[in-house]
């Protein structure tokens, strides 16, 4: 019986390190299927190089490198560069966009985004960037990195390369982000509890139709799908920021519409009536006060969101050590691995957690669940 060969795969976290490592030799392709935060990654190296730049944004004259976003599908030969007569010498010379900053001296970190969307005739001088660091004739600067993204050829969203392009560069698949690892991120970068705790008790919504076993799964995209909208890494968090966190302004049903015009209309049915339950829970605050006389609420739901508000409140060993009275008296021992695993994966509350009595405790109670 033949077994399926699986293809390996490197972690967003592992391609900020790998991208720069390699850049400025070969280009990286960086595939995964749409939403798991590709373009991200350009940011981010900016982020590990201490320079201000971000994708909404100029470069800063500290900055290191001159940071470079190129939207592929979207340009055309003369964004790239146009050969122009040199009267003086009766010769055409050839000029290059200034997208790529070549006035600069500064190494340039390149991004070439969706790629494998560009119109073929780009695809060939995009090729010569990849390959020899040139912008038509002009070089980049020693030490310039270029790197591209773009989707699985399986997602059916128009992805193709040439065979002679293929064979110069260095394809990379990448993992989407498991729920925890998305939340991870989320717990550093203002996405609001609520997000979090229903990502949390709905992991599902961030599975890949690549795992296997997800033709039921109502929440992530499918290349068979006939909805737009549906969960991923880049949709939650723009779901959050856009209308989670500016719902007390919103109808009942200007709210439902959005979330599944966004994160599909599954995830807004679940995600709503989570929203419901917000009101009438507790607050850590109390919590902490009230000491171990807080009765635990039945629901999961309600269990998981306050344990989410507690990762963003707690400011003290003595708050979470008061706090921990609360967890160690929810019944489930999953919920309460999520507070443990939240906790000390957040940058702002594992500088309490990593030296708190009782969570050291708790985790050699429980070390079977990790």
């Amino acid at each position: 019986m033949a077994t399926m060969n699986v293809v390996p795969t490197m972690s967003i976290n592992e391609l900020r390190t790998f991208i720069p490592l390699v850049g400025s030799e070969i280009t990286p392709v960086v595939i995964s299927e749409p939403g798991c935060g590709k373009t991200t990654l350009l940011s981010m190296m900016a982020e590990d190089n201490g320079d201000k730049w971000r994708m909404v944004g100029d470069n800063y004259p500290d900055d290191k490198y001159d940071y470079i976003y190129v939207d592929c599908p979207v340009k055309d030969m003369q964004d790239i560069g146009m050969t122009v007569p040199n009267h003086a010498t009766k010769t055409l010379e050839y000029y290059v966009g200034g997208l790529f900053k070549m006035t600069s001296p500064k190494p340039k970190v390149i991004l070439l985004d969706e790629f494998m969307k560009s119109p073929k005739l780009l695809q060939i001088i995009f090729t010569r960037l990849m390959l020899e660091r040139c912008v038509g004739d002009e070089p980049l600067t020693k030490g310039s990195i270029v790197f591209a993204t773009s989707n699985n050829a399986s997602d059916g969203v128009g992805d193709s390369m040439l065979a002679h392009a293929g064979n110069r560069v260095c394809r990379v698949e990448m993992s989407k982000p498991s729920a925890t690892e998305w939340l991870e991120w989320a717990s550093d970068n203002g996405v609001s509890r609520v997000t979090r705790a229903w990502v949390a008790l709905y992991p599902r919504c961030l599975r890949s139709y690549r795992d296997g076993d997800q033709e039921d799964n109502p929440y992530i995209f499918k290349p068979k799908m006939t909805s737009l909208s549906f969960c991923s890494p880049r949709s939650l968090a723009k779901a959050d920021k856009a209308i989670v966190q500016k719902r007390d302004r919103m109808t009942e049903n200007s709210l439902m519409v959005a979330l599944a015009g966004t994160i599909g209309a599954s995830a807004a049915n679940d995600m709503s009536t989570f929203l419901s339950l917000e009101k009438s829970l507790i607050d850590v605050r109390d919590i902490i006060k009230a000491s171990g006389n807080v009765k635990v609420p039945e629901e999961v739901s309600a269990q998981v969101m306050i344990i989410f508000q507690a990762i963003d409140v707690l400011e003290s060993q003595d708050d979470l050590t008061k706090f921990m009275e609360f967890v160690n008296r929810i019944p489930s021992s999953e919920v309460q691995a999520i507070f443990f695993t939240m906790m000390m994966r957040n940058t702002k509350s594992m500088k309490i957690a990593r030296n708190n009595k009782t969570i050291a405790e708790w985790a050699k109670d429980n070390h079977e669940l990790f």
